[in-house]
């Protein structure tokens, strides 16, 4: 009885709010459960890209060959605590994949005039090049992704108003540190460099060059003459060497 009175005192606008709710919630629920398939989801979210048009800031001349390059993935355990507060309270640990690729190179534009010597019947060619190098790290921002987070209560706070791009920007610039570490420690220069001979062979063989011979690393400096603690015209020995001169 005491229901009935209740309801019946209850005014109609108060009953028509309660009825358009009851009726959203049913048609939520029928369109999450995939229930209803010819109705569309009122719920559902879509996306709107209203970015501006991209700006080319600059263009620079390459004179580079790529001869080899390195695919490669890193698990970042980044954690942050606070000093003097538990982890439930406050700080946050993330597990991070981030996965990237590392060119190695060699860079045709830092050569001398010196570099290449061609033999008076233009059958022989000798070309010295510098060691090969390595790009900075691209991370793949399709396979990179948050493993697993776990915050404190502060953090949960936080993170709810607002978003963090500090941290998904630390998480990248470790991952790309890691990475572009670990390709220092692998074979993808001594690769690059391998590549790069096999290709000017086959291209001045073509052209009529038989032995074509490609070495890399800088030129050998001329050694001084060692220096005496007289006057040079004082001693025989200041006078050079054939072989001081030769080199």
């Amino acid at each position: 009885m005491v229901t009935q009175s209740a309801a019946g005192r209850m005014p109609w606008w108060a009953r028509a709010v309660v009825g358009v709710v009851v009726l959203g919630l049913l048609f939520f629920l029928l369109g999450r459960a995939d229930l209803l398939p010819g109705l569309p989801n009122p719920f559902a979210e879509k996306d709107k890209d209203r970015s501006g048009p991209v700006l080319l800031k600059s263009i620079q001349n390459m004179s580079r060959y790529e001869g080899a390059s390195g695919n490669f993935e890193v698990v970042v355990d980044l954690e942050k605590d606070a000093k003097f507060l538990p982890s439930s309270v406050r700080g946050k640990r993330t597990l991070y994949v981030g996965a990237g690729s590392v060119n190695a190179y060699v860079d045709f534009g830092s050569i001398g005039s010196d570099a290449v010597t061609v033999s008076d019947d233009r059958k022989t060619a000798s070309i010295r090049l510098p060691h090969a190098g390595l790009e900075r790290t691209s991370l793949d921002p399709k396979h990179s992704y948050v493993v697993s987070q776990q915050r404190g209560f502060f953090d949960r706070i936080g993170d709810f108003f607002g978003n963090n791009p500090g941290n998904t920007q630390q998480l990248n610039e470790l991952a790309a540190q890691k990475i572009q570490d670990a390709a220092k420690t692998t074979e993808l220069g001594a690769r690059a460099e391998t590549n790069t001979k096999s290709m000017l062979q086959r291209l001045l063989t073509s052209l009529g060059y038989t032995t074509v011979s490609v070495t890399f690393g800088t030129p050998p400096k001329a050694t001084p003459s060692p220096s005496t603690s007289g006057s040079p015209s004082s001693s025989p020995s200041s006078s050079a060497s054939p072989s001081a001169k030769a080199s």
